[in-house]
């Protein structure tokens, strides 16, 4: 094949050239389907189909992790379902100022997640990876020989054949007491949108909470100067407070993927270069330019007053 491509490339036309590049790109990804992940699609099946109880596994990131979530209430209505966080997987590019540092989840960030995910009344049992038998390895989304740029719930739609109404929340927890009727603000160093900026949100700053890390407080705070700042114990209290709040704001995060579960009121700064986020029912809007931002914020905040 290496001959193949050298002479496709001295002796035949460009146009030649670049069918035969676009062919063999086929072929070696239908290769790859049918050889390493047409095998594991058929397990999944098969463990669905013949299990009456299923081990899961994912190892992160903690937002790729809550759109998971959907997926397995679905087949908690027929199955016992339990969920393994594998922690300290390493990832694969370098990510700017991920909490986790070089993987995906690690020990403090598990220790964060895991009470959220223990409340979950329709997963079983919920504990760190501890080499038990999986059936559903939720990590192969990311193997998937497609693009993963369409919403990320989805992606765990074509690892298990499953289909649901992404409308309906799919995480549940009690009020915040102590937030009620703030406007939640999460606002993380990844997967932002340059094109917009937060600065008109000073006329609102007494209503305004900021719940992320404090860098990212700190940083948010250069164009908010009177922000407000808390930080959660954990992610539980985290949900709960986006649960409570008037209406949650924020870009690709741990925080609109709580919004999005409970189906809170929410804003979205959308990610130009990976819009894996789309948000349904309810109150939802999303923006890439800062003219709707604002329009979609005065809408929110004049309707839920």
């Amino acid at each position: 094949m290496f001959f193949k491509k050298i002479i496709y490339k001295l002796f035949k036309s460009k146009s030649d050239y670049n069918t035969f590049k676009t062919d063999l790109a086929i072929e070696d990804q239908v290769s790859f389907f049918k050889n390493d992940f047409e095998p594991q699609l058929n397990k999944i099946d098969e463990a669905i189909r013949e299990k009456k109880e299923l081990n899961f596994l994912h190892s992160g990131h903690c937002g790729d992790l809550i759109y998971s979530l959907p997926i397995i209430k679905k087949l908690s209505n027929s199955h016992k379902c339990n969920f393994y966080l594998g922690i300290n997987k390493k990832l694969n590019d370098i990510h700017f100022k991920h909490p986790s540092g070089n993987v995906f989840i690690d020990k403090k960030m598990s220790n964060l997640i895991l009470p959220l995910l223990k409340t979950q009344k329709f997963i079983n049992r919920v504990q760190e990876y501890n080499n038990e038998t999986i059936d559903i390895n939720l990590d192969l989304f990311r193997k998937l020989p497609i693009s993963l740029n369409f919403n990320s719930p989805r992606w765990y739609f074509h690892l298990t054949g499953q289909n649901l109404d992404l409308r309906e929340p799919y995480l549940h927890v009690e009020d915040h007491l102590k937030f009620r009727k703030k406007i939640v603000v999460l606002r993380s160093f990844r997967f932002r949108n340059h094109f917009i900026n937060y600065k008109f949100l000073n006329k609102f700053q007494n209503d305004l909470i900021f719940i992320g890390l404090k860098d990212e407080y700190m940083d948010l705070k250069k164009q908010i100067p009177k922000l407000d700042y808390y930080n959660p114990i954990n992610f539980l209290e985290m949900a709960q407070i986006i649960k409570s709040s008037k209406f949650f704001v924020g870009n690709q995060s741990i925080g609109i993927a709580l919004a999005e579960a409970l189906k809170i009121p929410r804003l979205l700064e959308k990610c130009p270069g990976f819009p894996v986020v789309q948000l349904e029912g309810g109150e939802c809007y999303d923006f890439y330019f800062q003219n709707h931002f604002e329009k979609w914020f005065k809408h929110l905040y004049e309707k839920l007053d």
